[in-house]
């Protein structure tokens, strides 16, 4: 059971159209519960190989999937494979980049097709997870639906997404406000929803304690 659905299922709440961008091994969706339930998904994994295993595994299930990326522009891009962290390579960073210490190289790196989140969204989504290792902005950008619930990869040990002031602008400016942080992600919730209770305080403000000193012993580190 993930953490979101955990956390999720006290409150009583039902999604009709669950969608995850960026899902790696099917094992490790933010949001196999709800497929696994049958609620209707969107899947969407940029690396071609992993795709077709996600689509294997949830083909019994009331499942999407689409082997794309997701990007600012329709067309082709640029990835480099780093497992669980693989990330579009022009990026200014991502996790790889900051916590593995990875290196770009012509060996490592392939191209797929992309596309604007628009073209995949049909405007239903009530629960969204984003991980794509940095480009989570460009799913925002171009998103149709509001979902009732957003999960954002947005920090993770030295790593601070890149864009970050263009997601709380957006955040704030669509009524959301944060539920809670984890080690890499922020959960969002429609202003209203329900309300942030205090042990969802306390989990954010122990990650937030967390990543701070992962990052203050780094630069001692470098001292």
């Amino acid at each position: 059971m993930t953490r979101l659905f955990e956390k999720l299922s006290s409150k009583n709440l039902t999604f009709n159209h669950v969608c995850e961008v960026g899902v790696y091994i099917p094992e490790t969706s933010n949001i196999i519960d709800f497929v696994q339930q049958g609620t209707r998904a969107t899947l969407v994994e940029a690396d071609p190989d992993v795709a077709a295993k996600v689509k294997a595994t949830f083909a019994p299930y009331n499942a999407q999937v689409h082997a794309v990326a997701v990007w600012d522009t329709n067309g082709t891009l640029k990835l480099s494979r780093a497992a669980s962290s693989t990330f579009a390579t022009e990026l200014p960073t991502s996790p790889a980049l900051e916590n593995d210490r990875y290196r770009i190289s012509e060996d490592t790196t392939f191209e797929v097709p992309c596309v604007q989140f628009s073209t995949i969204d049909d405007g239903t989504i009530d629960l969204l997870s984003i991980d794509i290792e940095g480009g989570e902005w460009y799913v925002l950008k171009h998103l149709r639906s509001r979902p009732r619930v957003l999960s954002i990869e947005t920090h993770g040990k030295y790593y601070t997404n890149p864009f970050l002031t263009e997601i709380n602008t957006w955040l704030t400016a669509n009524s959301y406000e944060l539920w809670y942080k984890d080690g890499s992600d922020s959960v969002f919730i429609k202003q209203g929803l329900f309300a942030v209770g205090l042990a969802d305080e306390l989990e954010t403000k122990q990650a937030e304690l967390l990543t701070g000193w992962k990052k203050m012993k780094r630069i001692f580190k470098k001292k």
